[in-house]
């Protein structure tokens, strides 16, 4: 599922709108990353959202 693990930030949903106004449905899909991090001493594999990976780089 295209979902971040650290901040559970998901797909969202909108419109896009024509120079008519018309609303058509569109998709707001998060920037997922596969990210490797040494948790505990261990290497582990997930999926984080861009925003997130730059805040644990700030605090690293």
């Amino acid at each position: 599922m295209a979902k971040c693990e650290a901040c559970g930030k998901t797909t969202t949903f909108g419109h896009n709108r024509s120079f008519s106004l018309r609303a058509t449905n569109r998709v707001f899909r998060p920037n997922l990353q596969k990210v490797s991090l040494l948790v505990n001493g261990k290497k582990v594999r997930k999926v984080l959202c861009a925003k997130c990976i730059k805040t644990m780089a700030k605090s690293a």
